[in-house]
């Protein structure tokens, strides 16, 4: 029996991407005008996002709730239709609590419908790989609790490595504090971070300047990347800062070749937490 696949604005996946998903919206508020944002990346003007963040626009951003998910997942619950829905992890947001309350209702409600969770552990392409592994086993014929335990299993290889190029904006969500970033502002400290198994946001190196940030991200594709399997899409994002992703892009396929890559702005969900300048990636991997 096949199942519907969905993600949610934060999979940061273009449209050729996204055969075989269903993405839902994501509402926040920019100096406190409401904006839905469908998913669609190639709509996205990151250009004149991230130069508003720059210029000190405001972004508020909250979970989907409850509400959005019984929306959407109701009518295919009713037929006994099977979902799994890849979440952003449930370390930085609510939404992941808010889908599993959704799926625990209705699955009680229509007992022939199998309703999934998967914690993504991650954001942006982290949860965007997931949901084309998903799209992929679904279109192969997977059983879902079957494809549901192999993507609960996958979670620990999405690994997702990013840097950022103002401080003040993970100072702002809690995430370094003032004097960490006015000290690392002033010496030009480049964090390296990734979503750990918990699916909380940590940095696991610091390097002095913006090349060696991107040399410290392909350093990492190196040390942990699975080589020739099926799924070595590699995936980039960026904060408004294409030449950038675009050296990351040629030193990753330097290291693999068959590299299929992808890159996109940043999606604005969790762009907002991580400011201009932010470069990321993602790739299939051993154990984050």
């Amino acid at each position: 029996m096949s199942f519907t696949v969905f993600a949610d604005g934060c999979a940061n996946l273009p449209k050729q991407l996204l055969d075989g998903i269903e993405l839902l919206p994501c509402d926040y508020l920019v100096n406190d005008i409401p904006v839905t944002y469908t998913g669609d990346i190639e709509d996205f003007d990151g250009h004149a996002y991230y130069k508003g963040l720059k210029n000190g626009d405001k972004v508020k951003t909250s979970l989907l709730n409850t509400a959005l998910f019984l929306e959407h997942f109701t009518p295919i619950a009713s037929k006994g239709g099977d979902i799994i829905y890849i979440a952003m992890s449930s370390g930085i947001s609510g939404t992941y609590n808010a889908a599993v309350a959704a799926a625990t209702d209705l699955m009680e409600e229509y007992p022939d419908s199998f309703i999934h969770i998967v914690d993504s552990h991650g954001c942006g392409f982290g949860n965007g790989i997931l949901a084309l592994k998903a799209a992929k086993l679904n279109k192969e014929g997977c059983d879902t609790k079957e494809a549901a335990r192999i993507l609960d299993e996958a979670v620990p290889h999405a690994c997702q490595y990013f840097t950022v190029d103002d401080l003040n904006f993970l100072k702002n969500t809690g995430r370094v504090s003032g004097v960490t970033a006015q000290i690392g502002t002033i010496l030009n400290i480049k964090p390296i971070l990734f979503g750990d198994s918990t699916g909380h946001i940590i940095s696991c190196d610091k390097v002095r300047g913006r090349k060696n940030a991107i040399k410290a991200i392909v350093q990492k594709y190196a040390e942990k990347r699975i080589v020739d399997t099926d799924d070595q899409i590699v995936c980039i994002s960026h904060g408004d800062c294409i030449d950038d992703a675009n050296k990351l892009a040629a030193m990753v396929m330097e290291i693999n070749p068959k590299a299929r890559i992808t890159i996109s702005q940043h999606e604005p969900f969790s762009g907002a937490h991580v400011g201009p300048g932010m470069l990321g990636l993602f790739f299939w991997g051993i154990e984050r």
